[in-house]
């Protein structure tokens, strides 16, 4: 029989999938930043080397936020295992022949190019197969996204699961390429081709970290080493 508290981080990635997100969870629950549903997911120890969990006034406070009735954060629940993103707009590989909507637009898609969510993948980025993706262009207009800059590509690894399992089709904004603490960007790091979570850092150096903290360490390099691609606004998964 399952712990509550083991329940509850279950739960938790369930409404972080159906949030879009950590940072978005974050908002809705009132939190000012990810970091504390990110330590609890990661299990991150503390200062008295245990990880910490989910309390009863967290757990409600989450329920409110998503909706949900009281108690549900205590309850087991089916996994969502069709997708694991933000939803924005309809998106299918597509060929000449397929007639684009009037509300569509069409986006590269890199799909023999791995950004690696783990050790890295060198290539180059530019060796285009001819693949494209559609997305909804009213829905990144919304988001301020500028569909000439988008391109899609494929996550490589484990160490940004669970919030981006391997496998995952992303997206990136090459023209978001201003460093915001805590977002996920897609980065030339010395000929590796990554996706990692960015935090500025003084004497221009950058920490460079992982979802999957518990294999994958902190990294610390200079702004010098890094290429920005972009910023990974959405991210998706077929399970």
């Amino acid at each position: 029989m399952k712990l509550t508290s083991e329940i509850r981080l279950e739960n938790l990635k369930l409404l972080v999938t159906e949030a879009g997100g950590v940072t978005e969870l974050s908002k809705k629950a009132g939190y000012k930043q990810p970091s504390y549903l990110y330590q609890i997911i990661n299990r991150t120890p503390v200062q008295n080397g245990k990880a910490k969990n989910i309390g009863a006034i967290m757990a409600a406070k989450l329920e409110t936020a998503m909706n949900k009735p009281k108690g549900w954060m205590d309850q087991e629940h089916k996994k969502l295992t069709e997708a694991n993103a933000v939803f924005l707009g309809t998106m299918e590989v597509w060929d000449n022949s397929t007639p684009i909507e009037e509300d569509e637009v069409e986006v590269p898609f890199y799909k023999d190019i791995c950004l690696s969510a783990g050790t890295g993948f060198a290539d180059n980025i530019e060796d285009y197969n001819g693949f494209r993706l559609r997305f909804a262009r009213s829905t990144l207009k919304k988001h301020s996204i500028n569909p000439a800059h988008v391109v899609c590509v494929t996550a490589d690894g484990d160490s940004m699961s669970p919030v981006i399992p391997d496998g995952s089709t992303i997206g990136i904004n090459t023209d978001d390429t201003l460093i915001r603490d805590g977002k996920i960007y897609a980065i030339n790091h010395d000929g590796l081709l990554r996706i990692k979570i960015l935090k500025k850092r003084p004497g221009n150096k950058l920490l460079i970290q992982s979802f999957n903290s518990a294999e994958y360490a902190d990294e610390e390099a200079s702004l010098e080493e890094i290429n920005i691609i972009g910023r990974v606004f959405w991210w998706s998964v077929l399970a």
